[in-house]
């Protein structure tokens, strides 16, 4: 009996930009057997996040940052190519992934999308030949190392008919979305004890994150405080200090938030850092 080639992986991809468009098609080496655990799909949409932005910080780039709406951008292109059967940045009903985020009132001032396709045996392995293969083309990796673009969304689909793992990643330059961030530092006490009360020094810092491009810079923070698990109570509502001075009293637990915001308006998380501190017959407890 003759034995049968064994099917070799293929990659196909496919490039659309505001200046233009490419597709190739390239026939990959022999792939892994299939492994005993794998990603899912939004496991392997982050580990292409991650790969993607791992190829920038190889050549000093900012990474992007993920933007959810051009996930779901992402996703639907994916998808759309999965049920329908085909491969090309223009769908059947005639739209493009510019439509897309036109149509989802996206402000962009350029964007690109790139696609490929793949038929490795896995998820693990089909992340790492689609990144490879668009590094391998000028026109695909030109668009991952662009100094013009700022956020990024990845979209994962199979073709139920045929195996096909089919991405599509969506970039954009727009306006920044990322809000700042802040970092309570352990608070200090002063030595000694008046009336019952200690003199408490909290501080923090902070920074505008950094985008590729069009990052808003920071503006100011807002520090609120509460006693011993009660409402939060508002100490500023923005400021640019770095530090305050409290007297506080023995017995309580004293909790501290402190979060930023940008020039744009994006406020960031409250910063999550806790510290017991010896006040006599209680403690203070920082909190961002």
């Amino acid at each position: 009996m003759t034995s049968q080639p064994a099917l070799r992986p293929r990659v196909r991809l496919g490039f659309l930009a505001t200046l233009g468009l490419l597709a190739a098609f390239v026939v990959a080496p022999a792939g892994a057997a299939a492994a005993t655990a794998d990603l899912t799909i939004s496991g392997a949409e982050q580990a292409m996040v991650d790969a993607l932005n791992a190829d920038r910080t190889a050549v000093g780039l900012v990474p992007v940052r993920v933007d959810s709406r051009l996930m779901a951008i992402a996703r639907a292109r994916s998808t759309d190519m999965a049920t329908k059967h085909y491969f090309s940045h223009t769908q059947p009903d005639g739209r493009n992934a510019f439509d897309l985020l036109t149509a989802a009132h996206i402000t962009w001032y350029n964007a690109a999308e790139i696609i490929a396709w793949n038929n490795y045996p896995t998820l693990t392995s089909s992340v790492g030949a689609a990144n490879t293969q668009w590094l391998g083309s000028p026109s695909h990796k030109a668009a991952i190392v662009s100094t013009s673009y700022n956020y990024v969304g990845v979209g994962l689909a199979i073709d139920a008919s045929n195996g096909k793992k089919l991405w599509t990643a969506v970039y954009i330059k727009g306006p920044d979305r990322t809000g700042a961030t802040a970092t309570a530092k352990a608070p200090t006490i002063a030595a000694g004890t008046t009336a019952g009360t200690k003199k408490v020094w909290v501080s923090w810092t902070g920074a505008d994150v950094k985008l590729q491009v069009l990052t808003s810079g920071f503006y100011a923070y807002r520090v609120e405080r509460r006693t011993d698990g009660g409402a939060w109570a508002t100490v500023w509502s923005m400021t640019t200090n770095k530090s305050m001075t409290l007297n506080l009293a023995a017995g309580h637990t004293y909790e501290f938030r402190v979060s930023a915001r940008d020039k744009a308006g994006n406020w960031g998380a409250p910063s999550t850092v806790k510290t017991s501190l010896a006040i006599p017959t209680g403690s203070v407890v920082v909190r961002r």
